[in-house]
């Protein structure tokens, strides 16, 4: 019983009360903390449950569709585009779904490179330029060197800015201006991506990270929703650090690579 509180004299046994005390916060805690873990699974599994039924419940009528004899070329054609998009949008999903359980599971592998991440982040945004511009974003760059050398995996570390521009691209103001900062001190790197938010942001800065949580909970944009946690585990299973500030309407992912893994010289 964790409300149970000792406050008797206890005489010689008083250190023994303490511990006893300290045991009972421990416990509280513990149990706490695995109510909220078990809570956010069972809503995960929910939520998976329900992105996975949607595409596949498209899929199955989209088939059913071409299965008919009479469909002219151009509806033919047109049904076989959707079919495409929903295929791809529950390959995302379980794409998705991978990367997290494998961090999570500690069966991530690590294939380190030198790589030079501003040449990586300046990579990830032309790649996404078509979505940054349906919006006319207007990035800001503000880079200590062009030239930052770190020890990192490439490709998952290439994932990591994907999928902040991405997340930018869904849900940053249009007309707006967007900024990424990169700064250095002596032990490490730290990445800044800055946007205002189109749309009221109703969560903590910890749901968005933690949870199957996009930009706005009532919206059901593409995508599978894991997109900032993915971002998270990738950085901290690469010995990093990332946290999501919001401030009013801005919105902002901090990523810190610390530089004591050191590039190595080829």
């Amino acid at each position: 019983n964790f409300e149970v509180e000792i406050n008797e004299d206890a005489g010689m046994f008083n250190s023994l009360k303490d511990e006893f005390g300290h045991i009972r916060l421990g416990f509280e805690k513990a149990v706490q903390e695995e109510t909220k873990s078990q809570n956010m699974k069972t809503e995960l599994i929910s939520n998976v449950s329900h992105d996975l039924k949607t595409p596949l419940t498209c899929i199955k009528n989209y088939i059913v569709l071409l299965q008919d004899d009479h469909l002219d070329e151009a509806t033919r054609h047109e049904y076989l585009d959707n079919l495409n998009q929903y295929s791809n949008r529950l390959t995302t999903l379980i794409e998705d779904l991978f990367d997290v359980s494998k961090v999570n599971s500690g069966n991530m592998k690590l294939e380190r490179m030198n790589i030079n991440l501003v040449a990586l982040i300046e990579q990830a945004q032309a790649e996404c330029m078509e979505l940054l511009e349906e919006k006319e974003l207007c990035i800001v760059s503000n880079y200590a060197s062009h030239e930052i050398q770190l020890y990192l995996d490439g490709g998952k570390t290439y994932r990591i800015f994907e999928n902040l521009f991405t997340n930018i691209g869904k849900y940053a103001m249009p007309h707006s201006r967007v900024y990424i900062d990169v700064n250095e001190t002596t032990d490490m790197v730290h990445i800044a991506f800055k946007n205002i938010s189109y749309a009221q942001m109703n969560f903590t800065s910890e749901e968005i990270v933690d949870r199957f949580v996009r930009g706005d909970k009532s919206r059901h944009e593409g995508g599978s929703g894991l997109g900032l946690a993915i971002v998270k585990s990738f950085v901290e299973v690469q010995g990093g650090k990332f946290e999501i500030q919001i401030d009013g309407d801005l919105f902002k992912a901090l990523i810190s690579f610390p530089k004591n893994i050191k590039a190595q010289k080829d």
